[in-house]
């Protein structure tokens, strides 16, 4: 497995384990009232649940299995994904610290950093989207 896809998913996991955390934490909340000030960790549980691990255990997962070109470098140049990666935990982070700062002019730039993120990692893969030699033949195929 590529070094990339290692850190996305290990990353990955770790938002998984803050997400459930703070989940936990919001539904005994919910059931036992210990603060009200806790439900400020609820848009901090939906985004590291879905950006942070969702999104990234994608972003671990496409970079692995997408077809490798036949030259090296064979994921093509990894700098792209890297800066994905930088860029989308950047995101998380910063919305996280949004929420909790109480400062939503914030969360637009904390958007614009996921989005950017999620582009440049669409740009590292899209040499790689492509037909295999089968995939090919039968294109053709259908074709005529």
């Amino acid at each position: 497995m590529p070094r990339f896809s290692v850190w996305g998913i290990r990353l990955a996991l770790l938002h998984f384990l803050l997400g459930i955390t703070f989940g936990a934490v919001l539904l005994v909340n919910k059931a036992i009232p210990l603060h009200p000030s806790l439900w400020a960790l609820l848009p901090l549980h939906v985004d590291f649940m879905l950006m942070g691990w969702i999104v990234q255990l994608v972003f671990g997962v496409a970079y692995w299995i997408f077809p490798r070109f036949r030259g090296e470098p064979k994921r093509g140049d990894p700098r792209l994904a890297w800066a994905a990666l930088a860029l989308l935990n950047l995101g998380v982070w910063l919305l996280a610290a949004a929420s909790l700062a109480a400062r939503p002019d914030w969360q637009l730039p904390a958007r614009a950093l996921q989005a950017a993120a999620a582009l440049l990692l669409a740009a590292s893969l899209w040499g790689r989207a492509k037909p295999t030699e089968t995939g090919k033949a039968l294109m053709d195929a259908a074709a005529r």
